[in-house]
């Protein structure tokens, strides 16, 4: 059966309707999803089998049958453990039906299906009785419902439900536990994630500076997660001001609550500071004596760091405090954990919450707009000075004192800065009404509210009349559109220009004046992972989701040619990004920020996503010995609709 999709195209900004296959999105969630990654997490998976082994041992020492409950089952893998293990039967639950249906294939494949009943619902609809999906509850609970927040997928109503309604009041539990911690420190680097810092700008008049209106300093910013590879981070960027604190675990096997509830930790700081952010992970045990356990610990809170299990599906939490609060070396403090059902929040308090009887704070919730249209590398982004500067450097090419200047960019300060350097009249296009309010805030806190004037349409609706009767001069865009997922989705911009073509004065300019898109051959430490074939999974066989794992087909001028291959290695994929030609001589990168010399890392711009296109060939342990010469490419963009389709061929000898 075909479907037909709406999707909103980020390059073209146009709503475009598809003929699909009715599991494309599916497919495409599976593509894109972490489940080759939890597959390839030999850590995990052999820490999983310990303990489910384990608890099908003790339920066997008491002269049970083992039934097992494997909520949130994926490919089977855990239920075909229990199996193995001695188990004498599994419910298998799996409410994304293209993930149960490849369960069941797997199951049958691998010999299980008369001992593994897939059942294709949510746990919170199965049925225990003689007519029930169930005949009778479960002694043993399976799960693997995290997210590297833990409970960010749901984990505690589901378990709740299940110790109400499925499973027996002694069960096992694998997990048996979880805990978590965190770490208090001080990062400018982090902090300039959630807070817009002042902004210098370098006038003819002499120094101007971008402040952030009073909303935003005061806002506690967004409720959810920052989660990041805490590995990749330079400890060069932050000051650690507590030791490591366990502040809360939750029992598996017992009966679970998900209502909302804090968790206080006393604890002396470290050194004298400002407390900004909190840096958190968890660790799961699989059996209750705690001697199967699985961590997500960074490698300076990791026992054995050259044992450390490379993963993306689970990484680290940064949480931002409300405000940042000084902390003075020696005195004692209350960092405490706050949890609703799906997020973790944390403050700092001087006591005891139990202690004072203070109410449970609520979940943040960003009042200042900013939040809401910024995610955190953008904020990151915008607190740039350098970039700034270069943007900067830029306009001074090109503005004149009569400039008409129109900025097309989605919460941008390309505005601002157009003005502080004499632009005759500058308006801003704010096509969101959020972008709108936090424009109008951070205008208002500087003085500027009369002096820019915001435009809240689209591009394409832009009239004579919008612009008082005026041709435009100068035509500036970053470009950023928080509609964009890929790099090449901020050519938007080439449509806006040419949607406001008319409106455009003789000779006018447009910054930037053209944008290019790169590619480089890299080996990945790490990341190959995520797409490459897993075939076996301790003993199973699990080649049937090796075919759902597919690249997502690629929307990616007509350019032909070949990357020589200068270092040796495995040519796991190609990087791609986007550079700006503000002016002939100035280049904003979205990838690499200089060259990548013999021997060293890719230095790589950390506010922007790149994109990345696997080579299946490489990831395949079938390929060819020798390596690889060259890549030939061939991209090709579609101006009609805004895709760029690629390939790649890796070349061998001969």
């Amino acid at each position: 059966m075909k479907i037909f999709c709406g999707r909103a195209n980020p390059t073209t900004g146009s709503v475009e309707w598809l003929e699909e296959d009715e599991h494309y999105d599916y497919h495409q969630e599976i593509a894109r999803s972490s489940y080759a990654d939890m597959l390839h997490d030999k850590d995990r998976n052999t820490k999983y089998y310990q303990g489910v082994r384990a608890a099908v041992g003790r339920v066997k020492d008491r002269g049970q049958k083992a039934l097992v409950l494997d909520i949130g089952t994926g490919t089977g893998l855990l239920s075909m453990m229990a199996v193995t293990a001695g188990a004498d039967f599994c419910y298998a639950i799996e409410v994304f039906k293209p993930m149960a249906d490849a369960a069941v294939k797997i199951v049958e494949k691998n010999g299980f299906s008369d001992k593994i009943k897939v059942i294709n619902k949510h746990s919170t609809e199965v049925t225990v009785g003689p007519d029930g999906d169930m005949p009778c509850r479960a002694n043993i609970l399976i799960t693997e419902l995290f997210d590297t927040e833990l409970i960010g997928e749901g984990a505690l109503p589901s378990y709740e439900h299940a110790h109400r309604h499925l499973v027996q009041e002694d069960c096992e539990a694998v997990p048996h536990r979880a805990t978590v911690y965190a770490q208090l420190v001080e990062s400018r680097r982090m902090w300039s994630w959630n807070k817009l810092f002042p902004i210098r700008v370098q006038t003819s008049l002499g120094e101007q500076v971008i402040v952030p209106p009073s909303e935003l300093e005061r806002c506690p910013g967004a409720p959810s997660v920052y989660d990041i590879q805490l590995n990749q981070v330079s400890p060069s960027d932050f000051t650690v001001l507590s030791d490591v604190l366990p502040m809360f675990s939750v029992d598996f096997s017992k009966q679970v609550s998900s209502s909302a509830a804090c968790h206080s930790r006393q604890f002396e700081p470290l050194a004298s500071g400002q407390a900004q952010v909190v840096l958190s992970w968890w660790d799961i045990e699989m059996d209750p004596e705690g001697k199967i356990k699985c961590t997500m610990a960074p490698f300076w809170a990791y026992s054995d760091p050259q044992e450390l299990q490379w993963r993306d599906h689970w990484m680290q939490c940064v949480y931002f405090l409300p405000q940042e609060e000084p902390v003075v070396q020696g005195s004692a403090l209350c960092l405490v954990a706050h949890h609703d059902d799906y997020c973790v929040w944390y403050s700092l308090q001087r006591t005891s919450p139990q202690k004072n009887g203070r109410v449970h704070p609520a979940r943040p919730v960003c009042d200042c707009q900013a939040h809401l249209l910024w995610n955190r590398p953008r904020f990151g982004e915008i607190n740039d000075q350098d970039r700034t500067d270069q943007y900067v450097q830029a306009l001074r090419m090109v503005l004149n004192p009569d400039s008409v200047c129109l900025c097309v960019s989605d919460g941008s300060l390309l505005s601002v800065l157009a003005h502080y350097l004499g632009a005759e009249q500058v308006l801003t296009i704010e096509s969101s009404a959020a972008s709108h309010r936090l424009m109008k805030k951070i205008f208002k806190a500087n003085h500027l509210e009369d002096k820019i004037n915001v435009i809240v349409k689209r591009p394409e609706l832009l009239t004579s009349t919008d612009l008082e009767g005026k041709k435009v001069s100068l035509l500036l865009g970053e470009p950023f559109f928080t509609t964009s997922l890929l790099p090449w989705h901020n050519l938007y911009f080439w449509y806006v220009r040419t949607a406001v073509d008319q409106h455009l004065g003789p000779g006018a300019v447009v910054m930037p004046q053209a944008a290019s898109l790169h590619a480089m051959v890299v080996e990945f430490r790490d990341l190959w992972r995520i797409r490459s074939p897993c075939g076996n999974c301790e003993g199973f066989d699990v080649h049937i989701m090796d075919d759902m794992i597919k690249p997502v087909p690629p929307q990616s001028v007509r350019a032909e040619g070949a990357i020589d291959l200068s270092r040796p290695g495995r040519s796991h994929g190609a990087v791609l990004w986007m550079e700006y030609h503000l002016t002939p001589d100035s280049t904003i990168s979205t990838g690499l920020l200089k060259p990548a010399e013999d021997k060293e890392d890719c230095c790589w711009n950390p506010h922007c996503k790149q994109a990345v296109y696997f080579f299946s060939t490489t990831l395949d342990p079938r390929a060819p010995p020798g390596g690889p010469q060259s890549v030939s490419y061939a991209v090709e963009f579609q101006p009609h609709t805004g895709d760029i389709t690629m390939d790649f061929t890796l070349k061998y000898p001969g």
